[in-house]
């Protein structure tokens, strides 16, 4: 099948995933077994008892659903977007007595520091973790400072979390004068820290977390500074792998972790779709590696490659460098248009995809019932300086 065939998807090839179920890998992902009876993925009545436990709920329930999620879940979510644009969306509906975050453990930590004491927010399956996040843990990160005041650097170093991170290492970022960041605002909160410590062109430093690729591809893209001012530092090595000449020498301090569904992305998924289509246009997102970033013709984040699709010409062709959820979702809404995955194999998130039509409904007739389920609470001093950071980001020019 042609890539330019407008109309058409093509599947990728399927991989095994963690999906479904109740179990989880504690060594590599965060939660634990869900608490209670979940519904059989085959029982053929659960979106009926979706929609009953949901209209039974009403305006005491906000169903939140990331781009990533499966359709299933998304046809019942109140709203869609990014991990901060549902938590702002929750924030913004104080009646709703429950928030049901169909995300990530971040995302619902991130909509519980934002909303009100009153309001819980729920998370149907706990294992539905972030390995991006879970890369990052604080006393790595506490133990990462120290190296860097060992080295002298600490005091001309500003710390820049991204949103995809647990609100520990959001707090740190706030104890320690920083901000979070979006993939579509990273390039403002990276200039904002350089500005606290001389510029870009001084020799102040930022410490990014937690994922290594959109620190680098937006330094050295969107800020001019070169890959040799990038450090990465590795958490399970003595000193971070690096001397204290590499930090005094460093303008960006990468954390060692990455986006596990961008990260597969490689130079030859774009060698490979530019020669089955000379026509295409590669979109991929900032997590992806810098090679692949460079190979690409545009590069944003999830909303930009929302809005990127929307505004196409009819008849031109894609090839998408991001979660498939969301790429078989564009290429289902834009049939005039001819939209594929980038890779050839597939990867879903499969931690976002343990939130199932099956937990889904367990939540809302739980909730429907009294009973109170999953809920996500951050440390009260936590929640205190990760609002701080996050604060600290709304402020920032252009947001």
């Amino acid at each position: 099948m042609s890539l330019t065939t407008p109309r058409t998807f093509a599947e990728p090839a399927p991989s095994a995933l963690l999906l479904l179920g109740r179990g989880a890998d504690l060594a590599s992902e965060r939660g634990v077994e869900c608490v209670g009876d979940l519904p059989a993925p085959s029982d053929p009545d659960l979106v009926e008892r979706a929609r009953a436990a949901r209209a039974a709920l009403g305006d005491r329930a906000f169903v939140l659903g990331h781009h990533y999620q499966r359709d299933e879940v998304i046809a019942f979510a109140d709203v869609t977007g990014d991990s901060f644009k549902l938590a702002r969306e929750a924030a913004a509906r104080p009646e709703a007595e429950y928030v049901v975050f169909c995300g990530v453990h971040f995302m619902a930590e991130s909509a519980d520091i934002l909303t009100s004491d009153e309001q819980q927010v729920v998370l149907p399956d706990l294992a539905a973790g972030c390995s991006m996040a879970d890369m990052a843990a604080i006393d790595q990160v506490d133990d990462a400072w120290d190296v860097l005041v060992d080295a002298g650097v600490a005091d001309e170093t500003v710390p820049v979390t991204y949103m995809n991170s647990t609100a520990a290492i959001k707090a740190f970022t706030g104890r320690h004068g920083g901000t979070v960041c979006t993939s579509s605002n990273a390039h403002v909160a990276l200039r904002w820290a350089f500005d606290k410590v001389g510029g870009v062109d001084g020799t102040g430093k930022v410490l990014f977390m937690p994922d290594q690729h959109l620190g680098r591809n937006t330094a050295v893209q969107q800020l001019g500074l070169s890959l040799d001012d990038c450090v990465v530092f590795d958490p399970r090595r003595p000193g971070g792998g690096l001397t204290a000449a590499q930090l005094r020498d460093a303008r960006m301090i990468l954390w060692r972790g990455h986006c596990s569904v961008h990260g597969r992305f490689s130079e030859r998924n774009v060698a490979d779709v530019r020669a089955a289509d000379p026509g295409v246009t590669v979109l991929v997102h900032p997590e992806c590696k810098h090679e692949v970033v460079t190979a690409a013709d545009m590069v944003g984040s999830t909303e930009y490659i929302i809005k990127a699709l929307d505004a196409a010409p009819a008849g031109s062709s894609w090839a998408i460098g991001t979660e498939l959820n969301l790429v078989r979702r564009l290429a289902a809404a834009h049939p005039d248009k001819s939209v594929h995955y980038l890779d050839s194999t597939v990867c879903f998130c499969s931690t976002m995809n343990r939130i199932d039509l099956p937990h889904l409904v367990w939540t809302l007739e739980s909730l429907a019932a009294g009973r109170v389920v999953n809920r996500i609470v951050v440390d009260p001093d936590d929640a205190h300086w990760a609002r701080v950071a996050l604060d600290q980001m709304l402020a920032l020019p252009g947001y």
